[in-house]
């Protein structure tokens, strides 16, 4: 099995398309059902964020995985390959691996840095091992992948280095609003984003002259429990519309399908508002605000095209290229232990081998010698194996070690070939869970061609 990735993202996608190919919880698991009733995908994990979609999978030949990924995402999508595919990457072995991990560390987000991406990544996990999927080949990797972006944000300054899409958010609504102190926000939704979004204002002193900071959500309890951690009051969905007629700042992202915020509620809550400009920003894909606000006199939309745009090439120096650099320790050193978990099954298959041939031996000298007493046949089988392992312990270890350097790959093959070992009889250690058949690296790809 090797690892494959195909995905699109913010960087290679326009938003019409990544919010036409967003997932929720049941879409990711009709999809890897779908993917593994096939005959090329052994496992799979979808990672559906706001500003990319991507299968994770362990495939059993290459093109056929991605024939059968791309396939998927192009009908969830609902366009034909010819039209999406330079906007779908693939990655594949070693790159598969050095893309999830920089992508556990932030360096793929919209805002470079920003550590949400590791609760997205824990809860693929959950749903993976949910699945059935715990304890193979996507399960260790996510894991590690996590463990990856942790060291990231521990020895490195990217917390405090890295934009976030709230920061730039509160940025663009300074450029029209001025101090934000005195300003009325209101944060639709309560979960984990909208609590970041919530806990920034508060710290940024947002509605703190006003006392106009509101949480509104369709479940009161939860509007009321981030409300009190911020300071705010809590809202209904139902009276968004004179919420927002109150309101300077409207931050939006709540995951619902089809906007919460239309032209006409915006439009309803105009009236009265004696000219004072209204800044909406929306944090979610799908997205919750009416692209058609934009046109109202007097409010600011700002998406996620802005603001990425914002953040697009700002550099975090020394701290960036320390977490490149976990990054590129941690996609070695995955990699020799893949290719030391290669070689494996062979060394456990020549010793098996070699203590048959052994065994077989020491029958046919039994044959030979019956009255020997038996204290000293226990002696010569136990010395008969001692050789064995002996002469086998060296070149073993030594193999093993050699299979982690980077041109180890072929280490497992010459035994196989110098021992006449059963291709078969490797293949059935292989199945235990050390094993790990590691194909050559292939980088990036464009789909298409891969096609």
């Amino acid at each position: 099995m090797s690892l494959l990735v195909v995905g699109l993202s913010h960087r290679t996608a326009s938003l019409d398309v990544l919010e036409r190919a967003a997932f929720d919880a049941a879409g990711a698991r009709t999809l890897v059902a779908e993917l593994l009733a096939g005959s090329h995908v052994g496992e799979a994990v979808v990672l559906s964020t706001c500003n990319r979609v991507e299968v994770h999978c362990d495939v059993t030949r290459f093109h056929g995985g991605v024939a059968d990924v791309g396939a998927a995402l192009c009908r969830r999508i609902g366009a034909p390959l010819e039209e999406l595919g330079d906007q779908l990457y693939v990655h594949y072995e070693d790159a598969a691996v050095e893309h999830l991990f920089s992508v556990a560390c932030g360096l793929d987000s919209m805002a470079v840095g920003e550590s949400q991406i590791l609760g997205q990544l824990r809860a693929a996990l959950r749903q993976l091992q949910a699945d059935g999927g715990a304890g193979g080949a996507l399960d260790a990797l996510l894991q590690q992948a996590l463990r990856v972006g942790k060291r990231a944000h521990t020895e490195t300054g990217l917390d405090a280095a890295g934009g976030s899409l709230v920061e730039a958010s509160l940025s663009r609504a300074r450029d029209v609003l001025g101090d934000l102190g005195t300003a009325r926000a209101v944060v639709v939704g309560a979960g984990a984003m909208s609590a970041l979004v919530a806990t920034t204002l508060h710290r940024a002193g947002v509605g703190s002259a006003s006392g106009g900071l509101v949480v509104a959500n369709r479940t009161a309890e939860r509007a009321e429990r981030l409300a009190a951690a911020v300071a705010g009051r809590a809202a209904d969905l139902a009276d968004l519309t004179a919420e927002v007629a109150a309101a300077d700042l409207v931050v939006s992202c709540t995951g619902a399908v089809g906007h919460v915020l239309d032209a006409a509620t915006v439009s309803a809550g105009l009236p009265g508002r004696d000219g004072r400009p209204l800044v909406l920003v929306d944090l979610a894909l799908p997205r919750d605000i009416d692209p058609a606000v934009a046109e109202l006199p007097g409010v600011h939309l700002v998406g996620l095209e802005a603001l990425g745009a914002d953040l697009a090439g700002a550099g975090i120096g020394a701290d960036l290229r320390s977490v490149r650099q976990i990054v590129a320790e941690e996609v070695a050193a995955y990699a020799a232990a893949r290719r030391a978990a290669d070689v494996a099954p062979t060394v456990v298959a020549l010793r098996a081998q070699a203590r048959h041939v052994a065994e077989v031996e020491l029958r046919r000298l039994e044959q030979r010698t019956r009255g020997l007493d038996p204290v000293l046949r226990a002696e010569v089988e136990r010395t008969v194996h001692r050789i064995v392992d002996k002469l086998l312990h060296t070149p073993t270890v030594r193999v093993k070690e050699l299979a982690e350097e980077p041109d180890g790959a072929g280490y497992a093959a010459a035994l196989r070939a110098l021992f006449d070992l059963d291709v078969t009889a490797v293949a059935r250690v292989g199945e235990a869970p050390l094993s790990g058949t590691v194909a050559d690296a292939v980088g990036g790809h464009a789909l298409g061609g891969a096609l």
